[in-house]
């Protein structure tokens, strides 16, 4: 067991390492990475198990920072560990430097998730702990492990906090541990002047196991990680009372802890001496980028247990495979990050249905096929179809991981951020499902989902004003241009950072399913009709020709030289078939696209897209969201009919005939377009 005068010695490394980083960029958060040295420390030094040699080992313990401000306490920690050098840890904020003012995932050098937007750290760790109840419950104790989290005040505080609080104590989730830095000082205030709240008595609430400590005490950061390690029923968190920018000085030596100031700015710049503070703390302010010896034997001592902890790990890792060779196989393919094999000819689409529906007709042979597949619906499954996927298993329950659907009850941030961190842990392919009007709800999990490359499944349904009689509340109108633009942003790879999918029938949905399940690289996006929609009409078979759709933008039908093109993507599509008919009973020839991902289709040659949509054409877009969603489509010389209002409270074939989407209204814009 180690001193506790180590401890500390090494947690004021910690301390002065994180301090100095922000110094030298003149930008940072020293405070709380001060303040939390202490647990974090004991935690590498002592009970965190991973392989350093092998980082990705999917054994591993794992640690999820939801205060991503703390960055420098995390990148301090891991280079007691090796993991960065001191001449990286001095590169803090700078370009193209390991070490970015918030962590972004770097599996490599231990960083297990992107973290800035408070609140959402903690809930990926929830759904990692998910990931691994649901791995133990097929391989048994190869993936037993202890997923642990880093909260501050201001995480607690989101209302995300509410949905994964109650979800890990409702699942009871044994296998987590979460350390609240509770420092009762956040960016601007003092948290007496925002809250009052009772943490403890809302987390045992939730059915979580509390313990209480004071969090700069070495000894106790033990005894209670040993405790929650032992627990086998519920959830643990420990609430640590610490020191905001715990060993901060002024000039002439007193005092600067407990400051606000501290929060957000440099030592320097705050109203505390950097000098001062690097000498109490046992540094050379003119030398600070050190690890002390003391730190050195400490995590030298901690590699060595390491390789003990994780050579027995991997010889019975080899025992348990030699007698479970198929198990062990499957093992590996599950966290091999390949898309599944599927057997789509396997996938029978009934004509004429709505996409939720044929969505639902692909999740059940996935459910059967996919092993590691995990689907969950924000209260929602019977109507976003999802219990198509359902009814080929059972939801998680406390104590029982056998099946494969999560009921995330209606929280659509929680479950979305969820299904990133069962990405995240890895093993697991994850997908979620609500109303499409409630992506807005979603969209801050949606940009990390894309900033971390996370290939999560998200299923929206319900994707336009044919919601009908619920109204303009639970119709969307702008969401799918607020998705979209996520295929425009590029992601660091220069890749797009999220494919959207929005199929025009049932085929073209089977396609779509096929593209998001072989997609690893980023998230998608499906958006789906609540109501049915008549096949697009075809030459070789609907089922032949859908295969298209995988290019983002195809030729469904063309008149030779066509006068007009007419394109959508969805239901839109059908609707614009409807309008062709009427057209060519005048002699107008006729071009129609579908275009489920526009920025798919603006990934392929320019010679494709040019043989699809000649720049010169002539070009009428409908679209039953708001007109910009088909301007990169339609360009100069063309026309866009789209709803630029909210929607109204009435049976979806009246809103059709209110709002001019149907064949008759397509013939007349087209005809005074020509």
């Amino acid at each position: 067991m180690n001193s506790i005068e180590v401890l500390n010695r090494a947690a004021d490394n910690i301390r002065i390492l994180a301090a100095s980083a922000v110094e030298k960029a003149k930008s940072g958060h020293p405070g709380g990475a001060m303040g939390g040295a202490d647990f974090i420390n004991v935690l590498y030094s002592e009970f965190l198990v991973f392989d350093p040699k092998n980082p990705r080992w999917e054994g591993r313990d794992r640690m999820f920072l939801d205060p991503g401000h703390m960055s420098p306490m995390l990148y301090s920690v891991l280079a007691c560990t090796g993991k960065y050098s001191m001449e990286e840890l001095a590169q803090f904020r700078q370009w193209d430097s390991p070490t970015p003012g918030h962590p972004e995932v770097d599996i490599m050098r231990g960083v297990e998730n992107t973290s800035g937007p408070l609140g959402q750290g903690h809930t990926y760790a929830v759904g990692a702990a998910i990931a691994a109840k649901f791995l133990k419950a097929r391989f048994g104790e190869v993936m037993s492990q202890t997923i642990y989290a880093y909260i501050s005040d201001g995480g607690v505080q989101e209302e995300i906090s509410q949905g994964a609080g109650r979800l890990a104590g409702h699942l009871g989730l044994n296998n987590l541990v979460m350390f609240y830095d509770s420092n009762d000082i956040q960016l601007s205030t003092e948290t007496k002047d925002v809250t009052t709240e009772n943490t403890a008595a809302k987390y045992l609430s939730w059915g979580w196991k509390i313990i209480e400590i004071d969090g700069n005490n070495a000894e106790q950061i033990r005894a209670a990680l040993v405790e929650a390690k032992a627990e086998t029923a519920k959830p643990t968190l420990i609430i640590g009372k610490t020191i905001m920018g715990k060993g901060a000085r002024k000039a002439d030596g007193s005092s600067f802890e407990n400051q606000c100031a501290t929060h957000g700015m440099p030592l320097s710049e705050c109203g505390a001496s950097y000098a001062e503070s690097i000498k109490v703390l046992g540094g050379d302010p003119e030398n600070a980028f050190v690890l002390f010896e003391e730190t050195k034997a400490l995590y030298a001592k901690r590699a060595a247990e390491l390789e003990t902890i994780v050579a027995a790990k991997y010889a019975a890792k080899a025992a348990w495979a030699k007698a479970n060779p198929e198990l062990a196989a499957k093992l590996e393919t599950f966290f091999s990050g390949k898309a599944p094999q599927v057997n789509w000819d396997a996938v029978v689409q009934k004509p004429g249905q709505a996409t939720r529906a044929a969505s639902a007709t692909v999740l059940a042979e996935l459910a059967k096929q996919v092993e590691n597949m995990v689907v969950s619906s924000a209260d929602l499954s019977n109507s976003d179809k999802t219990d198509g996927f359902l009814k080929n298993t059972k939801a998680f329950t406390k104590d029982d991981f056998s099946g494969a659907f999560l009921q995330a009850g209606v929280a659509e941030l929680t479950m979305a951020c969820v299904c990133i961190g069962m990405s995240l842990h890895g093993g697991v392919i994850s997908a979620c499902a609500t109303f499409f009007v409630f992506s807005d709800y979603m969209k801050p999990a949606v940009r990390m989902a894309a900033l971390m490359e996370v290939p999560v499944k998200f299923i929206w349904t319900h994707d336009a004003f044919r919601v009908g009689e619920d109204g303009p509340t639970h119709e969307p109108v702008e969401q799918e241009a607020q998705i979209r633009l996520m295929e425009k942003l590029k992601n660091h790879k220069g890749h797009n950072s999220m494919l959207v999918l929005r199929p025009a029938d049932v085929e073209e949905c089977t396609v779509n399913w096929r593209m998001a399940m072989e997609n690893t690289s980023t998230p998608t996006a499906l958006i789906l009709s609540r109501q049915n929609i008549v096949d697009l009409p075809s030459a070789n078979g609907r089922k032949v020709d859908a295969v298209q759709a995988e290019k983002g933008g195809y030729i469904v039908e063309c008149d030779g030289n066509p006068d007009v093109i007419l394109v959508a993507s969805g239901s839109e599509v059908s609707t614009l078939n409807e309008g062709a008919a009427l057209l060519r009973a005048d002699g107008v020839k006729i071009r129609l696209v579908s275009v489920p991902s526009e920025g798919l289709f603006r990934s392929q040659s320019a010679a494709y897209q040019e043989s699809v949509l000649p720049k010169n054409a002539k070009i009428f877009g409908l679209t039953a969201g708001l007109p910009v969603n088909l301007l990169g489509l339609v360009g100069a010389n063309g026309k866009i009919w789209g709803l630029e209002s909210f929607g109204f409270s009435a049976p979806y074939k009246v809103l059709d005939e209110k709002l001019g989407f149907n064949g008759k209204n397509v013939y007349e814009q087209v005809k005074k377009m020509l």
